[in-house]
């Protein structure tokens, strides 16, 4: 994976984001997935490191995979071809969509299908006539999952809300007369391999909240942004940044650079003050609701 310029350990970043049933959801999880021939994996297509759960590749490694690059639309258009193509080029069916506005949604379920011919294929040489492939789909928190699974069945069987944790159980979907999909909760894993995956997470809303320091967490975005989508940044605030890397690096500037998006923005308390909660809030929200443009903060090898 490309490193961005900003590479860098977040020393003070603090999260608590492994709530006690996702260590239940695991195991029912590990448990269920005996019966399963195909596991339909959802991804962040701005995040597909970070928004991969690196539990579940031991736990899947036989059966069929599919990898959907969701959020394709707030991510960078060429950035996503590419991981489309990796994922391809390491033996895994791959495919990028954007469930809200369903685009790629047809893609897919051809995909699904395709592969289900290869499964029902295997099983009538065994005599399983009329067998019924069981997919399981699978993602962390707010990653589109609900969206996914709604726009695949074609009526509005899973909740839907923008904020992680809203399935809390697992269930049946039928989305083709041989082909039953099974819902699961999203599940994060219990340490994650290092603290800019966290920041990524949480820069896309998959940690809750209450799991993070907002003020910090909006700071580290501004820094990633500004060394490397400057002009996206000052398109958006209408600010003029700096064009010195020393400069930008520096924590003192980007904290500078957001008291001035702060006053631009209304982002002030009594006396003048900036206000760090919403002007941290806005931009992260800005940054959910791709104001900022098509951004892709990983990309392959």
């Amino acid at each position: 994976m490309e490193e961005n310029n900003t590479e860098k350990k977040f020393r003070s970043a603090s999260f608590s984001w492994y709530p006690g049933h996702m260590a239940k959801t695991k195991r029912h999880m590990i448990e269920d997935l005996k019966l399963i021939d195909l596991v339909v994996e959802i991804l962040d297509a701005r995040i597909p490191v970070a928004s991969r759960n690196p539990d579940l590749a031991h736990y899947v490694k036989n059966k069929r995979q599919i990898i959907v690059l969701n959020k394709s639309d707030l991510a960078d258009e060429n950035s996503t071809n590419d991981w489309v193509k990796y994922f391809r080029n390491n033996g895994i069916n791959a495919i990028a969509i954007e469930a809200n506005s369903k685009k790629g949604i047809n893609q897919l379920l051809k995909l699904i299908n395709l592969v289900n011919t290869d499964i029902q294929k295997k099983y009538k040489q065994k005599g399983r006539i009329g067998y019924v492939t069981k997919a399981m789909i699978f993602g962390i928190p707010n990653v589109g999952k609900s969206t996914v699974i709604n726009s695949l069945s074609g009526k509005k069987t899973a909740k839907v809300e923008n904020r992680p944790g809203v399935t809390k159980q697992k269930q049946w979907i039928r989305i083709a007369d041989n082909i039953q999909l099974m819902d699961t909760p999203g599940m994060l894993w219990p340490k994650f391999e290092n603290e800019k995956i966290a920041m990524n997470l949480a820069f896309t809303n998959s940690i809750g909240q209450n799991a993070m320091d907002t003020e910090e967490v909006a700071f580290y975005l501004l820094k990633l942004l500004v060394n490397n989508y400057k002009s996206n940044v000052e398109s958006r605030y209408n600010i003029v940044i700096a064009d010195d890397s020393n400069l930008l690096n520096d924590n003192f500037y980007i904290v500078e650079l957001r008291d001035n998006i702060a006053k631009n923005n209304g982002c002030i308390v009594s006396g003048g003050n900036i206000d760090e909660t919403k002007v941290s809030n806005m931009i992260l929200n800005d940054f959910q609701l791709g104001k900022f443009g098509r951004i892709t903060l990983e990309k392959p090898e």
